[in-house]
């Protein structure tokens, strides 16, 4: 019986992970230098430090079209809707 129960939580476990709705904890996700560049830069517009044309000029550098992908849901995690 122990052997089928620790076999059903490492079926759910590995389901979850497959899923992507577990994943490593948040200080040990990896986010690439573009992705934290483009949060600044949404940050920074959202604020008002920079207007539209230098927010647009500035994405083009990066080769990014905002509204193109979906935003994080989770940390780490991008989850299109």
């Amino acid at each position: 019986m122990f052997f089928l129960f620790v076999l059903l939580v490492l079926g759910t476990l590995f389901f979850l992970v497959r899923r992507g709705y577990l994943g490593p904890p948040p200080w040990a996700a990896h986010r690439s230098p573009e992705s934290e560049a483009k949060t600044i830069l949404a940050e920074r517009f959202a604020r008002g430090d920079s207007n539209s044309d230098e927010f647009m000029e500035r994405a083009s550098v990066l080769n990014w079209t905002p509204g193109s992908d979906s935003w994080e849901v989770r940390k780490g995690k991008k989850k299109g809707f």
